[in-house]
């Protein structure tokens, strides 16, 4: 039994909470990739950013940070660390104000394209799975395999607030939330969020992530003619 193309990147797209990072970890671990969260490192950015009080809205000042930074996704047996300046902030990134400072510094077009760079050297050799908002259209355009994924607002929300119910207030204030950041990604004009012309769209609203990896390994069946022609580990 044949195995899937050594240089194959599987590019995963989508809103906040459509649960694009969750099937991307358990997809690579089926194929036995590498998983990289671009969004990781816009979060990473910006724990720096804010540790050192920079001005978020001044993209000349993110990229001097950036250029002054050493950032590293190390891969691991669960999915990836992430180090900063060799210090490792994993588990700081998933916060609510991580993620909305990494939204507010990821509308400057600089900033993402020296971001863009580091995420094309990591994906460089293949056997990747990549998530992120534009890593389809924008990161790796020619990728292969490319999906779409997105669920209702009020879902995602409330995917949102059962994750971080303490940090966020109540639900009304999570959807709010929720709707300013699909705003702030795809109005901006740098990259923004919308679905590859290939990609292929599932909307996650009524499926468990075990449901959507199995709809993407049946289009992944397809695109290499059959069943029989890879192996998914």
């Amino acid at each position: 039994m044949s195995r899937l193309p050594p240089d194959l990147v599987i590019a995963i797209d989508g809103p906040v909470a459509a649960g694009k990072t969750t099937a991307a970890r358990l997809l690579a671990r089926r194929l036995g990739y590498c998983h990289i969260e671009s969004g990781a490192m816009y979060r990473a950015l910006a724990w720096k950013a804010l540790k050192q009080g920079s001005d978020l809205s001044d993209p000349v000042v993110l990229v001097n940070l950036l250029s002054q930074t050493t950032l590293e996704l190390r891969p691991t047996a669960e999915g990836f660390v992430v180090l900063v300046d060799g210090e490792d902030i994993t588990d700081v990134l998933r916060s609510p104000k991580m993620q909305a400072a990494a939204s507010v510094l990821s509308v400057h077009a600089s900033v993402r394209e020296k971001l863009v760079e580091k995420q094309r050297e990591l994906g460089a050799q293949g056997g990747v799975v990549m998530d992120g908002r534009d890593i389809g259209t924008v990161v790796f355009p020619d990728a292969a395999m490319k999906f779409y994924l997105t669920a209702s607002l009020d879902e995602r929300g409330r995917r949102r607030f059962r994750e971080s119910s303490q940090e966020l207030g109540t639900i009304e204030t999570t959807l709010e939330e929720v709707a300013k950041r699909d705003r702030r990604d795809t109005e901006r004009v740098a990259s923004p969020l919308k679905p590859a012309p290939n990609a292929i769209l599932i909307d996650t609203t009524l499926l468990g992530p075990e449901e959507v990896v199995r709809q993407m390994e049946a289009e992944i069946h397809r695109k290499f003619n059959n069943s029989h022609d890879i192996s998914l580990a």
